[in-house]
């Protein structure tokens, strides 16, 4: 059945019109951005499809463009809107995390950090730079692939945070199988780095484990020294 045959209240755009965008069902806000289907499938089929291809929305905002389109009715002009809007959604968390008044607990950053890092499928670690507030002025990834002492070296996390010109630093990274429980490399790195922060006098508030909307502290957790 086309969206348009269906009754007024079910078709995603004059629904959203009626009620409000927030009453729309995850699949109604994907067919809404698609705006059309196919011969063959509704906007909402193809949305139903979309959703399919991962098994959370969170991961839907790291598919790649091949993935998408590999979705009969989807093609790059469509792949790219969709694409735009989870990326817009990542930057506008980002955009309320530097307009904090200062950075006081994990969970004020955690909104943003999942949507940055939870749902990918390589570990990414990525480095916060404060200023003596305790306000982001700004973030780098600076670690892609598997974390071990080897990949992470504390000389490029402490170039860049003088590079930077911040007075402390907090450190976070994913774990793509869902578990944000640390691993003993976890804790030793987090040593080493905080080690290497007391001497260059930028220091590590804390570093983060988030797995897919959960997250682990190391400094709740009392693993930090």
């Amino acid at each position: 059945m086309k969206v348009k045959d269906l009754s007024i209240d079910e078709r995603p755009r004059e629904k959203a019109m009626q009620y409000g965008i927030e009453m729309l069902s995850n699949r109604e806000l994907i067919a809404l951005l698609l705006r059309s289907g196919t011969k063959a499938q509704s906007a909402l089929e193809i949305a139903d499809e979309v959703i399919q291809l991962t098994s959370s929305l969170g991961e839907i905002a790291n598919l790649s463009m091949s993935e998408l389109m590999r979705i009969k009715g989807i093609k790059c002009a469509k792949g790219l809107e969709l694409l735009a809007a989870f990326e817009l959604g990542k930057r506008i968390a980002f955009d309320k995390v530097l307009h904090k008044k200062q950075i006081e607990q994990p969970e004020d950053i955690m909104e943003w950090l999942n949507q940055e890092i939870g749902y990918v499928q390589q570990e990414h670690f990525v480095v916060m730079f404060l200023n003596q507030r305790n306000q982001i002025m700004n973030y780098k990834t600076l670690f892609i692939g598997t974390l071990t002492n080897a990949s992470v070296h504390p000389r490029e996390i402490f170039k860049e945070a003088m590079k930077q010109g911040c007075a402390k630093i907090i450190c976070a990274h994913n774990h793509p199988s869902g578990d944000p429980n640390p691993s003993k490399a976890d804790i030793e790195l987090t040593k080493i780095i905080q080690q290497v922060g007391e001497m260059v006098a930028i220091p590590l508030v804390d570093h983060l484990i988030v797995a897919h909307n959960t997250y682990v502290s190391l400094r709740q957790k009392q693993l930090m020294d």
